[in-house]
Parts: structure tokens; sequence; C-alpha cells
């Protein structure tokens, strides 16, 4: 049986490239629920909704959730900005061939501004990304400041949308310093592949750091029951990727 961390890398592999306008019909439209679902969840008297996404181990496909999430959420006009705040393990950034030379890390050790890591996604004309930059010493701390609470305030006034990408809860205390400084948390949870005990443990941390748990995205899930298959199938969409898929879709055109 493979390993956790080879898995994690066959993940990303599979999923780094199912970004934006890459993805599958069924997909977009579970991306679009989820969106919807997050409005319902947040107050609509904030002027700017700050999400932190998170998981319990690696290799859940939070960074994808939360670039997919975001692209979303900026075809509906809104404008949406992504901060790689898993300062340990950036991936985004190197999948959307960003410059990672400065980025969240460098703005909060005051050595640049936002001006030099604000960077267009690529994916969307409003959907912008702050890398993670340089890896640094003390991420929690960083993450956990009050330089971290200017900043998100003053990015605030120009966003409608800020997603940070946040690594896992049972790896480092980063979610957890930085959930006070949030509207509220996203758990990505993929199926079959983390255990109850590393979830259960997700969840009692974030609870213990009082972080708002706005619900758990599900992702590598099975496929859809026959029915709802046939129903997409009817209208030339297939939940399926790679030749079967393409093959599928052919043939209802």
């Amino acid at each position: 049986m493979r390993s956790r961390r080879k898995i994690a890398a066959v993940a990303d592999r599979e999923y780094g490239s199912m970004l934006g306008g890459q993805l599958s019909f069924a997909a977009s439209e579970a991306y679009k629920l989820l969106r919807t679902n997050l409005n319902f969840a947040l107050p609509d008297e904030q002027q700017c909704r700050i999400v932190g996404v998170t998981s319990s181990v690696r290799g859940e496909g939070k960074s994808t959730t939360t670039m997919n999430l975001a692209y979303s959420i900026a075809e509906t006009g809104k404008l949406v900005l992504v901060i790689e705040a898993d300062m340990r393990l950036p991936t985004f950034s190197k999948r959307l061939g960003l410059n990672n030379a400065r980025g969240i890390s460098n703005l909060l050790a005051g050595l640049c501004t936002g001006a030099d890591v604000l960077q267009k996604s690529g994916l969307h004309r409003n959907l912008w990304v702050i890398p993670a930059g340089d890896i640094p010493p003390n991420p929690s701390e960083l993450l956990g400041s009050e330089q971290m609470r200017i900043t998100l305030e003053v990015l605030s006034k120009d966003f409608d949308y800020i997603l940070l990408d946040l690594p896992p809860v049972t790896a480092v205390s980063d979610p957890l310093v930085v959930s006070k400084l949030v509207s509220g948390m996203v758990l990505v949870v993929r199926q079959n592949y983390s255990s109850r005990r590393f979830l259960t443990e997700a969840v009692r941390q974030l609870r213990f750091a009082d972080a708002k748990l706005l619900g758990f995205v599900m992702t590598g899930a099975n496929a859809p029951d026959e029915g709802r298959r046939r129903y997409y199938e009817k209208y030339g969409y297939s939940y399926g990727y790679g030749e079967e898929s393409r093959k599928k879709r052919n043939k209802a055109s």
C-alpha cells in the first residue's frame, strides 16, 4: 500500500491542472454550490468576507479547493484575493506560474509593500493572489501578529472576499492563530484518506481555539448515483475525467 506522502504527491499531479475554466461541468457546479452555501454562512453586513481554508492532514486538496472556490466567486463579479498562507509548503503559486520571490511572509516582515506582492492569478480578471514568499523561521508568529491583522484590514477595503490557504490543523498551529482574524474556517476532507482520529483532532483544536467552523468540503468523493449520472449524461455532461469522459461527451454531442 502506498504511503500517505506518495498518495499526496499523486494527488498534487492529478488535481494540479484542475483549476478554474479547466473544471468539468459537475466539478464547476459543486464549487458554485459551495459558493452559495458560503454566502448563507457568512454575515451580509461584512464589507469583506475573510475565510480560512485548511484540512486535517496534507494531501486533501485544500489548495485546489481554495483556488477553485475563489474562481467561482470571481465569476460572479466579486473581487477575490487568495493569500498563500501555507508558507512552509506553498503549492499553487508554482502551479499558476507566479513569481514567489516576495510574498505574504516578506510583507508581514516589513520587507516590502502590498504593491510588491499582489499579482494577477491568470485564471480570472477578478482573482488576485499574494504568494507565500520566502519561507520564514516563524510562520505562526507572522500569521498571528498585529501586522497580519492590519494587513487584512487594509486589503479588506479593496476586495469583496479574501481566502487564506492554510496548513493542516494537526501539523502546525498556523490555522489556529489566524482563526481569530477571519470570518470563518472551512475544513477540507478527502474521502478514504484522512483518518477519523486526525479529523476529530482537527475539529477539536479548531473548537478549542474558538474558531468559527463554517463547514466541511469533501474531495475525492465517489461518483454520483445512477439517477444523477443519467441526468448529466442526458445533457452531455459527465462526472468522469480522462479518456473515458471525453468519449462520453463526444458521443453525447
